[in-house]
């Protein structure tokens, strides 16, 4: 991987990237090139993998025993293939 050093950073965006490395528990090495991927519209992960996203973790683990329970056999009955719609 290449190195560079970039100078003149704004007071502003310092204080973005020094907020995010700690808020993640990140260096301040990785929050920089996180913002610098998505400025650029780069992706670490590689070409072809899912995006992670996080929009929906305030409903993990909100279900009692039951709750989940009744979803997982609601869940089941779309998970049957009915062979008859598959043939023509």
């Amino acid at each position: 991987m290449k190195q560079m050093t970039i100078r003149g950073i704004p007071d502003a965006v310092e204080r973005e990237i020094r907020k995010m490395a700690r808020q993640k528990g990140v260096s301040l090495n990785k929050a920089a090139l996180a913002v610098l991927e998505k400025a650029g519209g780069a992706n670490r992960r590689g070409a072809g993998k899912s995006r992670l996203y996080h929009d929906l973790d305030h409903l993990c683990g909100v279900w009692d025993k039951r709750q989940a329970d009744e979803m997982e056999r609601h869940a089941a009955l779309h998970r049957e293939i009915d062979e008859a719609l598959w043939k023509r």
